[in-house]
């Protein structure tokens, strides 16, 4: 018998390439879960016609059309838990998410974040490594729990920062491994083999991590 797949719900604000990642890698066979919705705080988010595009479901909200960022929130989540999503992730959401409103979901929620967390938490991470003469940059996934770009990472994507970068070219550089990186953290998922220990430790296969899982040629070591 087959073993039911994981039911996820995306997150996303912009153009969503992280989706359109996941979304070829559960095509491709590689990725056992089935996305019952996809979300948006943009009308014209670029990720929204690519779920509609994969016959996925979506839903936008307007931060407008609500008296406070928690009333927001709140609404958010209660589509999420309409959809009968196990799984959410933020794929490129650029919100802040109420702590009320996401701690039901705390253990079951991720995020990718484009910074060697805990280096360069919120905006312009790329730019924020340059000026900082960092020789490395990369990108994390990690649960996401109420402290912004805080919870515990996951795993990691790292790449050289070289001659000649500006903020363009190393984002566009790291967005081929964000695009590996994502799908692999959320088949650990799928297969039953990460969680969230209290308070704030990632488990593989029930064994403490020491450190981030750490991309390396396309797949996920220790």
């Amino acid at each position: 018998m087959t073993a039911p797949r994981l039911r996820v719900a995306v997150l996303a604000s912009g153009r969503g390439s992280n989706l359109q990642a996941l979304i070829v890698a559960r095509d491709a066979g590689a990725l056992p879960v089935d996305f019952v919705v996809v979300g948006s705080d943009k009308t014209n988010a670029g990720a929204l016609q690519l779920a509609k595009d994969a016959g996925i479901p979506t839903f936008t909200l307007k931060a407008k059309d609500f008296a406070s960022r928690r009333d927001f929130d709140l609404e958010l989540f209660r589509r999420l838990d309409a959809s009968g999503a196990q799984v959410l992730v933020l794929a490129g959401f650029m919100r802040i998410i109420d702590g009320e409103a996401l701690s039901p979901w705390v253990g079951r929620m991720i995020n990718i974040h484009p910074s060697l967390l805990p280096k360069y938490r919120g905006l312009h991470t790329h730019q924020r490594a340059l000026e900082a003469g960092d020789e490395e940059h990369g990108a994390s996934v990690h649960y996401v729990t109420a402290e912004l770009d805080g919870g515990p990472v996951i795993a990691q994507a790292r790449i050289s920062i070289r001659d000649g970068d500006d903020e363009a070219i190393l984002a566009q550089r790291l967005l081929t491994f964000e695009h590996q990186l994502l799908p692999s953290v959320l088949k650990l998922m799928a297969e039953g083999r990460l969680a969230l220990v209290a308070p704030n430790r990632v488990a593989l296969d029930g064994k403490l991590l020491d450190a981030p899982l750490q991309l390396r040629h396309g797949s996920l070591v220790d």
